[in-house]
């Protein structure tokens, strides 16, 4: 059975997390920032965790993660 390929731009998108869960920055944070309040661009700043559903497919991507 060969090798398993990571996906090198998953690899550079996702952190594992100690528990195994995987943690992603938000988007929206580059242009058109005129338009969105403080808290909003604030709350943007936080790593969010990858959705249940999404999980089962990003774990496909990152074998080794």
């Amino acid at each position: 059975m060969p090798k398993l390929k990571t996906h090198r731009g998953a690899a550079k998108r996702f952190k594992v997390t100690s528990t195994g869960k995987l943690k992603r920055n938000s988007g929206y944070r580059r242009h058109k920032l005129g338009k969105k309040t403080a808290k909003r661009k604030r709350d943007l700043r936080q790593a969010k965790m990858v959705s249940v559903a999404d999980q089962e497919r990003m774990k496909r991507l990152l074998p080794y993660a």
